[in-house]
């Protein structure tokens, strides 16, 4: 049997002593012969923003709407008692659902808004009194408005402390995550560059094997034919073998400045994406199965992100390319800057699937189609 916890208990009783205060002022506000409307719109907006349960919220509840909606009412309901020259009660119950409202104010909302929503509170409260005794300068108004400021200052500053609490501990939970991103990101660089230089280190050791193999040579034995004591490598190998070697040399340099950018921790550090017009030249002159056509007709000094952007469509395509269009005998890359735009084309003639996206035709909606071949190879996008 599950026991209610002590923060749960105080949160109950609190509560009831809300709902209990709130029902007292419509009651006096009845037996003294007012109309209960007024008041009861002011507390049900006011019990329904302060009680609402937070996982319930929709959307559109945000914390400015929750506490300046309440206080508007409460404003306009003195305002128009004090116009009208007309007579209502007031009680602990609104008090309780201003001030409540005042420490959500100062704690939850945007900074601008926490200002303008807690004097908002403030004000309601301070100018409820108006409602009984028409004016701030009689001594009971004065006396009321007095202890008013008091409650307002203690729950602003209360709300106000909780709220750096809150910065604090946001503060202390993002450098513990980033200092948990370093340690794997440090973790995952040594892993994978002692596997990587491992590759690159023997495919330059069978590089050196392939340029200096001796020429074949044949011995004859009384008995069979002749056989071949020494064999040489493949002629297109050593390409191949230079294209392995210069991607491992390139995937350690690009993990060296990633775990570089993660580890600057200073305001002015280099955040920018990795990769620009010029970079695209040497993504062409790597991919040699085969050798793409490349145009490129763009100026250099476009923005960075945009650069950065096409550079990782070409890198991506060409990838795609090597895994899912082995066949392929041509490709061809074209970057063409037109009308402000900046449009980058991979095409090949490899066998592969086709992947289209877009908005349904002559109907609202999106679709998505996939073509895919006999044998199972699809082009992802």
């Amino acid at each position: 049997m599950r026991t209610a916890s002590p923060r749960g208990c105080a949160r109950g009783a609190a509560v009831g002593v809300l709902l209990v205060l709130s029902v007292a002022d419509l009651e006096v506000a009845s037996e003294e012969g007012y109309s209960v409307w007024p008041p009861a719109a002011v507390l049900v907006t006011g019990l329904a923003a302060v009680l609402w349960p937070h996982h319930r919220r929709p959307a559109w509840l945000t914390p400015q709407h929750r506490t300046a909606v309440p206080a508007l009412l409460s404003v306009l309901y003195s305002v128009m008692t004090y116009v009208l020259d007309e007579e209502t009660p007031f009680g602990p119950g609104e008090a309780v659902v201003l001030l409540c409202l005042l420490h959500a104010a100062v704690r939850h909302c945007p900074p601008r808004w926490a200002v303008a929503c807690g004097a908002l509170n403030a004000g309601a409260l301070l100018l409820s009194p108006v409602r009984y005794f028409h004016t701030p300068w009689t001594v009971d108004a004065a006396a009321l408005d007095l202890a008013a400021v008091i409650l307002i200052g203690l729950t602003a500053g209360a709300a106000a402390y909780r709220r750096s609490l809150d910065y604090r501990r946001t503060v202390t939970i993002a450098d513990t995550r980033r200092e948990e991103r370093l340690a794997i990101a440090a973790d995952l660089h040594d892993f994978v560059a002692h596997h990587v230089t491992g590759i690159l280190v023997q495919t330059q050791m069978a590089r050196m094997m392939a340029t200096t193999a001796p020429t074949p040579t044949t011995t004859p034995t009384p008995t069979t034919t002749p056989t071949s004591t020494t064999t040489s490598m493949p002629p297109g190998l050593d390409p191949v073998l230079a294209g392995i070697e210069r991607a491992a040399t390139e995937a350690l340099a690009s993990m060296r400045r990633t775990v570089g950018v993660l580890r600057e921790a200073g305001p002015d550090a280099d955040r920018r994406p990795v990769g620009d017009l010029a970079g695209i030249a040497d993504l062409a002159e790597a991919f040699t199965t085969p050798s793409p056509t490349l145009t490129v007709d763009a100026p250099d000094d476009l923005p960075h992100e945009v650069q950065a952007a096409a550079f990782r469509v070409v890198q991506e395509s060409l990838t795609n390319v090597r895994r899912h269009a082995a066949d392929a005998t041509t490709v061809t890359v074209a970057v063409r800057h037109d009308a402000g735009r900046l449009d980058v084309t991979v095409t090949d003639d490899g066998r592969g699937g086709t992947l289209d996206t877009g908005p349904r035709p002559a109907s609202p909606g999106w679709r998505v189609r996939a073509s895919l071949p006999p044998n199972g190879r699809a082009r992802r996008g």
